[in-house]
């Protein structure tokens, strides 16, 4: 094949759509799962919703019109992602239930081979992953959790088997996801405890269903439709001036924010609990509908101080306390600094790309690699936003593949990978500007790894990001 693919997610989905409306029909998505959708298809937990409105969260080029609600859900987002690829005719070219452990590059054949978990092996002259920065959940090592007897699952593995009503339930984790589960099973669980390493600021979701007048609207009058988009991903891109530099934008929603927690929450130690100690912006800004609500509920505890270990039957905190557990839930994010976690990439000097990476993820405008012939990486190193869609970034990104592999195709027996002077001056310049940025300031927060180096977010807007990368500069590459 032409063009291998690794994840039938948004970015999978949105590179063959466009690779397709290039002319270039030769390709294959590989996804492990059953069924396509990505993260949409995994995260089934109760209340599992986007927190960016629908009408944004969605491709330019194939505009829903009847989103049933301002916030969709995950199973609306899936369906989308599903008519996508139906209506595009690239579901054929889908090559579900396939885990790709490996994949090198023969540089004498010019092509990449796939291996294959059941031990097959494919070609294909170009690598694509499309497998983003939520794919592999993150469950942290707590001593004894390997002899708790009860029901144990991440949020991204929910199991729905498991009944929760009237069970004495602990959470661990309280980031994007466990917020939006935790009110659900607030409402059924005898009890439910909620450990969190840290507080999070959270913004009120004003969410809402469409009423039938809308969906008329926007499908009847397209412009309406455009303008109500064009004015989420202005609001929403407006929110770099609050959350990703400081400025009085900042203290104006780091007071909103507070005080729509103390509407809420009365008690002096619990909002105490709930209330950040770091700036605005340097971890994930989550947008919250009845999470502190379910806090205050007598059935709740939160507790931050850590878990010293599980045992058969209860958690146990560093002060000794130990606490009755039915069913245990892992709230706690995924892997994020691991972007292809777990397929093994190579190139044609035998070089893992998990070596190259040592030292933390990087790439030449967050999409290719030096030495790593012919393959991209779409939502890769540096090119996640903390203030508007990500698939904004995503389309960004698959019309700079796109171009590369037309020129590469064009040009005939080519080869294309960056400088290595190219992908140091971009990679120099993006972490001095993260430095100036909130995402820097001394937090634990998923954008970095553990030595402290920001490896998810990008330092500037998302106008700038595309127009500094859709468009590639080829004499900053290698046409070998």
């Amino acid at each position: 094949m032409k063009v291998a693919i690794l994840g039938a997610g948004i970015s999978g989905i949105c590179m063959a759509i466009k690779l397709k409306k290039a002319g270039i029909t030769s390709y294959t998505i590989f996804e492990k799962s059953p069924e396509l959708g990505g993260t949409w298809f995994d995260n089934t937990y109760p209340g599992a919703a986007c927190d960016v409105p629908s009408h944004l969260y969605s491709f330019s080029f194939e505009i829903k019109t009847d989103w049933t609600r301002k916030y969709a859900g995950s199973q609306e987002i899936n369906e989308y992602l599903n008519f996508c690829a139906d209506k595009y005719k690239i579901t054929p070219n889908i090559n579900f239930n396939v885990q790709i452990e490996s994949a090198h590059f023969n540089k004498r054949e010019g092509v990449w081979i796939l291996k294959s978990a059941e031990g097959k092996s494919y070609k294909a002259e170009f690598l694509i992953s499309g497998l983003g920065q939520l794919n592999s959940p993150n469950i942290p090592i707590i001593e004894g959790q390997e002899y708790f007897n009860g029901c144990s699952f991440h949020s991204s593995q929910w199991d729905h088997s498991v009944d929760l009503n009237g069970k004495d339930v602990a959470v661990i984790g309280n980031g994007g996801s466990a917020v939006q589960f935790i009110p659900h099973i607030g409402k059924i669980a005898r009890k439910l405890y909620i450990f969190q390493r840290s507080a999070h600021w959270g913004m009120a979701r004003i969410d809402f269903a469409y009423s039938s007048f809308h969906k008329f609207i926007f499908k009847n009058i397209p412009l309406i439709q455009k303008i109500y988009r064009f004015f989420i991903w202005l609001q929403l891109g407006s929110n770099f001036y609050a959350i990703v530099k400081k400025t009085w934008y900042s203290n104006f929603v780091k007071k909103t924010i507070s005080n729509y927690m103390s509407s809420i929450i009365k008690e002096p130690s619990l909002l105490k609990k709930l209330t950040p100690n770091y700036s605005l912006g340097c971890k994930r800004l989550l947008v919250v509908e009845n999470y502190y609500e379910t806090l205050i509920q007598e059935n709740i505890e939160v507790i931050n101080v850590p878990i010293k270990k599980i045992n058969s039957n209860s958690i146990i905190d560093l002060n000794n306390v130990e606490r009755k557990i039915d069913a245990l839930i892992y709230g706690t994010g995924f892997q994020t600094s691991k972007f292809l976690t777990p397929i093994e990439i190579f190139n044609a000097k035998n070089q893992s790309l998990n070596n190259y990476w040592a030292d933390g993820a990087k790439a030449h405008r967050g999409v290719t690699i030096p030495d790593f012939h012919n393959f991209f990486i779409l939502y890769g190193p540096n090119t996640n936003l903390g203030h508007n869609s990500i698939i904004f970034m995503i389309e960004c990104q698959v019309k700079y593949v796109v171009r590369c592999l037309e020129k590469v195709i064009k040009l005939g027996g080519r080869m294309i990978s960056p400088k290595h002077e190219s992908m140091e001056l971009y990679n120099s310049r993006l972490q001095k500007g993260l430095k100036t940025t909130v995402f820097s300031e001394d937090c634990n927060s998923w954008y970095k790894n553990n030595s402290g180096k920001i490896l998810n977010n990008y330092n500037k807007g998302h106008v700038e990001y595309f127009l500094e990368n859709t468009f590639p500069k080829f004499h900053e590459y290698d046409l070998s």
